[in-house]
């Protein structure tokens, strides 16, 4: 296991900036993975993804090993060798994909037994052949098989998944074998607070060489989301990253710096992309909206994006329109590199020690989704995935 996977270089108020050492190069943090479930991050190849400023993207063990299979993906060399992607990876184990499948599964200390959302086969997954398979995949940065729970489930219910996830976790840590591999637990409690305390100093003990902070941003409102960053992070090893998973709206990676948070990924940028939802410096913005059909400028002025670089608004507007497929590529171009450009922006104001005023400035100009709505739509996305 590696143990000297991480470099802290300074620090901004809580705001961190280092380094995370990999067998596929040094990934500098702040970072923002894209979201590359089935080894693609949909719409683009492996050099857009270089271009657009990123060196590190997640992929899903879940889906990859219901399809095309992670002896396949072995036989072709290994993940990267497999999408042909030179960068750093992490895996998720699946935990959370499985869980979500709420009707299709049954959980055990043993493991968890589910069906495929694609056939119906039966498969069993423990935390001991979560590792094996991420191993097998080659994967740089890996992840604890962990039980997540639902918002809105009962403080005993959230205890007996947060201590599965610990036995879980002990249970992955002495399985994992594979050198210059970084396996990180998964501190879970839902949204009790004294809960995510005990499971950060349970799994702390344990001494792995990163820590996420899993099930949030699952339908919950964001203040409690950053309640609960703020009870969790304290606890952590200041010299360990610290990865919030699935979280990354430019407004929620912001304030989750601000929290002492060094990973983030989220499907976000990329799926409402393709819906005709882009980012810009004042918020993000529907395409389709009739104030764009005729624009004759750059949607957004101030990004170096190719799609900003080379196509006007009222051309973006009439490729969804069209329902042309050009449109969810380089609406994903523009929502990428608006990430990358405020991850990069964020790292250097840590460095430079201004990145208190970085933050103001952004937020007082970025308009954020009605919290209502933003609610309403991350309960709909999540129930069309089960």
């Amino acid at each position: 296991m590696t143990k000297n996977h991480f470099h802290l270089l300074k620090t901004s108020g809580g705001a961190r900036a280092g380094e995370l050492l990999t067998a596929h190069g040094v990934v500098p943090t702040p970072v923002f993975m894209p979201v590359g479930s089935q080894a693609t991050v949909k719409t683009l190849t492996p050099d857009d993804i270089k271009e657009l400023g990123f060196n590190m993207i997640l992929a899903n063990t879940y889906h990859l090993y219901l399809r095309p299979g992670i002896d396949v993906i072995e036989k072709m060399g290994g993940l990267h060798r497999f999408m042909a992607w030179d960068g750093a990876v992490l895996t998720d184990s699946g935990g959370y994909q499985v869980f979500s499948l709420a009707p299709l599964r049954k959980v055990s200390d043993e493991g968890v037994t589910f069906r495929s959302h694609i056939d119906g086969s039966e498969h069993f997954l423990t935390p001991e052949r979560a590792v094996q398979y991420q191993e097998r995949l080659g994967a740089d940065i890996i992840m604890v098989l962990d039980e997540c729970s639902a918002c809105v489930d009962g403080k005993e219910k959230v205890r007996q998944a947060m201590e599965r996830t610990h036995r879980w976790a002990e249970r992955c840590l002495r399985s994992h074998q594979k050198k210059g591999q970084a396996l990180y637990a998964i501190v879970q409690g839902g949204m009790y607070p004294e809960l995510r305390r005990q499971s950060a100093e349970c799994l702390t003990q344990m001494d792995f060489p990163g820590y996420a902070i899993g099930g949030l941003s699952v339908g919950e409102p964001k203040e409690i989301t950053l309640a609960m960053i703020g009870e969790t992070v304290p606890l952590l090893p200041a010299g360990k990253p610290r990865y919030l998973m699935g979280v990354g709206a430019p407004e929620d990676i912001i304030e989750g710096v601000a929290r002492g948070i060094d990973i983030f990924d989220c499907a976000l940028p990329t799926r409402v992309a393709r819906n005709g939802a882009l980012f810009t410096g004042h918020g993000r913005v529907n395409i389709r909206n009739a104030a764009y059909k005729t624009m004759d400028a750059p949607l957004d002025p101030d990004c170096d994006c190719y799609t900003c670089r080379n196509f006007s608004a009222a051309y973006l507007s009439h490729l969804f329109r069209s329902g042309e497929l050009l449109a969810l590529r380089l609406a994903t171009v523009h929502n990428l590199r608006f990430i990358g450009n405020l991850v990069h922006r964020i790292r250097e104001s840590i460095l430079d020690d201004t990145f208190s005023e970085m933050r103001e400035d952004f937020l007082a100009g970025y308009q954020t989704t009605d919290e209502d709505t933003r609610v309403a739509q991350k309960q709909r996305w999540l129930k069309s995935r089960l």
